[in-house]
């Protein structure tokens, strides 16, 4: 699916360039024309026929202290953490190699899937390193960075060799190594093209049964107590306008004949003094990509901000320097990586954590 989720983008890119273009012509004065560099900045991914890839190298070693840096902490030293994300390398052997065919992949007693015991093109690879790594800060590497640290992986997976150097010119030669390169089914028209062996037709040829049909079920769901204010109540992060306000999740389910539209049109929240230091601490979290892991009195990868506050009151600086710092340990054993914040910014977000992280 990974080939045709980079053709879909790349059609949608080219499709939003023609809008732009067909918009401003007909609606004067509204929009305008898709600049090339407008469009280059958006057209990135990479093709498995590694159209798109841009000219570069990256060594193995430079892989590895890249990966150190800025991949370990969520990924493990050698890619088999399984605390933050699943595991990127593992359950493959030389014979996959060989086959291009991944033999743990038929077994139901097998642990867990690797990405490299799934992933069939290198280009794959190297297209998300590119757009949405690291997951604190995407698309901050450079290109001999992503060349370095897709490099480092394919090492680990003992597809090349300690000394190599991987290259816009030799990535082909490297795709012939993958352990499941045959693993993709090609033959189901979704490829917009006959580059990888496509086809015009879809693989299934289905008939509409009009027939024995059930009723229309009813669709309806409800959050169980357990789960109903875990981010929050939903009520306070909707907008106040249009139909949709979101439930009320501070109280319980209401019974089964209560008027649910009434408590939806109840105000937001009675009005509270404006917390202006809060206002802009949280808006610099947001900014920071601090909230991915955090929530203000929720955990979520790590503790939330109250909890944080409760066993730091007072400790500005010692809050400043944990938060550009990183550290592991103190709330566990999932790893905080150094944040590139700056130091102006990460003083705020201290000061406001120290007097309590209220809302």
């Amino acid at each position: 699916m990974s080939r045709f989720r980079n053709a879909v983008l790349t059609v949608a890119l080219l499709a939003v360039a023609g809008m732009a273009s067909a918009q401003s012509s007909k609606f004067p004065g509204v929009g305008r024309d898709a600049t090339p560099k407008e469009v280059a900045k958006w057209d990135i991914d990479v093709r498995p026929d590694f159209k798109g890839l841009p000219a570069g190298s990256g060594s193995v070693a430079k892989g590895q202290d890249v990966w150190e840096g800025k991949c370990a902490h969520c990924h493990g030293v050698f890619g088999e953490s399984g605390e933050v994300f699943s595991p990127l390398i593992g359950g493959t052997t030389a014979e996959d190699i060989k086959n291009g065919r991944v033999a743990n992949l038929n077994r139901s007693d097998y642990p867990g899937r690797t990405t490299i015991m799934k992933v069939a093109s290198v280009s794959t690879v190297w297209d998300y390193i590119n757009r949405a790594m690291p997951w604190t800060n995407p698309k901050t590497l450079t290109t001999e960075e992503v060349y370095a640290v897709t490099a480092f992986l394919l090492n680990l997976a003992n597809i090349v060799p300690d000394n190599y150097v991987l290259s816009d010119k030799n990535i082909a030669e490297v795709q012939a190594r993958m352990p499941n390169r045959n693993g993709m089914q090609t033959q189901h028209a979704m490829w917009p093209g006959n580059e990888f062996a496509g086809v015009k037709k879809p693989d299934t040829a289905n008939k509409v049964c009009m027939k024995d049909c059930t009723p229309e079920p009813k669709v309806a769901s409800f959050l169980p107590d357990f789960a109903r204010n875990a981010h929050g109540n939903l009520l306070e992060q909707n907008r106040n306008v249009g139909a949709q306000r979101g439930a009320d999740t501070t109280k319980p389910e209401p019974k089964a004949g209560m008027p649910v539209v009434a408590a939806a049109a109840a105000p937001v929240a009675a009005v509270k003094p404006e917390n202006n230091e809060a206002k802009a601490a949280i808006a610099l979290l947001n900014k920071h990509s601090c909230t991915a892991c955090h929530g203000v009195d929720k955990k979520i990868v790590g503790p939330g901000f109250n909890e944080v506050a409760k066993k730091n009151a007072g400790k500005v600086d010692y809050l400043a320097g944990k938060i550009k710092a990183g550290g592991v340990g103190v709330y566990g054993q999932i790893p905080m990586p150094p944040q590139s914040l700056p130091e102006a910014d990460a003083k705020k977000i201290a000061e406001w954590i120290s007097k309590g992280a209220s809302k």
